[in-house]
């Protein structure tokens, strides 16, 4: 009780006295960000393809085209801006549900051959380039997107039935269902952000809560978008946003030109919306990935209408366009900093181990004692030397975009540790003493 009072006493006369500790002198960067790059196509063109992410590749499966349903699997590497070709898919299929989990990428549902709906689960393992069956679907479904929360993967929607909430668990290879999207959708645009389900129409935002099975309403988009597409960053290079893709639903699809397809970003936080760069080449049925917070906008198709729009005798042309959205804020998000030691308490040692944690790899970490000159460290390290009283620390850490992440300062104090040489010395004399004054009465007993 006595320690926790000292250390408010401490941290108020700081406050009170207007010091002011001393930070390292860096500087940030800003990187662009709200651009877009053109990158190397797929292979294949394809529409309805399913994207997946496992360890920074990008994998496009199936599809369709105007030879029919694609079974081709090609693996994108941002790296190195190449594709190649890896196990074709077992059941050519488009427009499934595709959601990674464990490093497995699961196709779910879609559309097949024979113009029929599936509800087969094929699952690829990256690491061995090979393909296995699951149980199916109980309810063969297409136009779905499916999400990976709380440990399991959830399909919503569809053109059978539009309101089901069909959830598998790869632990247990089943199939159970959930509480039902209270507005029917399909061909919708959906992602997760930790347990929660964002599902996008051209007028709802709708929100699906795994942890307790529940549906809740967001802010609709201010522009309505049909055949779109969604991504969300991570925090780490850019402010976690979702960030969704598609063609305007306010303007007549036969007079749709590159700007009639546009970018929206979502956050989650505020449940607010903020208009972005528009699509570089519009197309409908785009699928999007990110890989290192840039959302990679991959296939689709578009159409070209005669003058006569009312023939509506649409001309398809497929796409393997795959193009790059840097989103706002890139390389502007700080590294988060945490001391797990010291902690505010008292320590009755001149050495005490400094540890803490960050978010991202970082170019510089840095810490300040007592408001010092900041002294560079490499990770976790031990304070030597501590003289007793108060002290405080801060850490600081910088990113490679020069961006400074500064920890919350923690104070603790330092107690001159009990004279041990004394306290033997001690216990020794009173022992001689003891033993002598024993002899001592003997002696007077004879």
């Amino acid at each position: 009780m006595r320690e926790s009072i000292a250390l408010l006493l401490v941290l108020v006369f700081l406050l009170a006295s207007g010091i002011i500790f001393a930070k390292p002198a860096l500087s940030s960067a800003d990187a662009a960000g709200d651009s877009w790059a053109s990158k190397a196509p797929m292979h294949e063109a394809r529409t309805g393809v399913g994207v997946a992410v496992v360890n920074g590749k990008i994998y496009a499966i199936g599809g369709a085209n105007q030879e029919g349903f694609r079974a081709t699997n090609e693996e994108y590497d941002p790296a190195t801006d190449t594709w190649t070709l890896k196990a074709s898919m077992p059941t050519p299929r488009s427009y499934f549900g595709i959601a990674v989990h464990q490093n497995k990428i699961y196709c779910l549902g879609g559309y097949t051959s024979g113009f029929s709906v599936t509800g087969v689960d094929e699952v690829y393992d990256t690491a061995t380039d090979t393909w296995e069956t699951k149980a199916p679907m109980p309810t063969p479904e297409l136009n779905i997107q499916a999400n990976v929360a709380d440990g399991k993967i959830y399909v919503i929607g569809g053109n059978t039935n539009g309101t089901f909430n069909q959830v598998y668990d790869p632990a247990t290879n089943s199939w159970t269902t959930k509480a039902s999207i209270p507005t029917a959708v399909n061909s919708y645009a959906s992602t997760a952000v930790g347990n929660k389900i964002y599902i996008f129409t051209s007028n709802l935002t709708q929100i699906y809560n795994a942890e307790n099975d529940s549906w809740s309403l967001g802010t609709p988009a201010p522009s309505p978008v049909i055949l779109a597409a969604a991504g969300v960053t991570t925090g780490l290079l850019a402010p976690e946003r979702i960030y969704v893709f598609g063609a305007n639903a306010q303007q007549p699809f036969w007079q749709l030109t590159t700007k009639g397809f546009i970018t929206q970003s979502y956050n989650p936080q505020t449940d607010s919306w903020t208009a972005c760069a528009s699509i570089p080449t519009g197309r409908y049925d785009a699928s999007a990935a990110v890989v290192n917070d840039k959302v990679y906008l991959i296939g689709g198709f578009t159409m070209e209408f005669p003058t006569d729009r009312f023939t509506l005798n649409a001309q398809y042309t497929y796409s393997a366009l795959n193009e790059q959205y840097t989103p706002l804020g890139f390389g502007n998000v700080p590294p988060v900093v945490s001391i797990v030691s010291p902690e505010n308490r008292n320590y009755n040692s001149s050495s005490v181990p400094l540890a803490f944690t960050l978010n991202k790899p970082t170019a510089w970490i840095g810490y300040s004692l007592d408001g010092q000159e900041t002294i560079p460290v490499t990770g976790n390290a031990t304070i030597t030397g501590l003289t007793s009283g108060f002290h405080n620390i801060t850490v600081y850490a910088k990113d490679e975009f020069e961006n400074i992440g500064t920890s919350e300062t923690i104070y603790f104090s330092v107690e001159e540790p009990f004279p041990t040489t004394l306290v033997v010395a001690s216990v020794v004399l009173v022992a001689v003493i003891g033993i002598g004054l024993l002899v001592y009465f003997k002696k007077r007993k004879r």
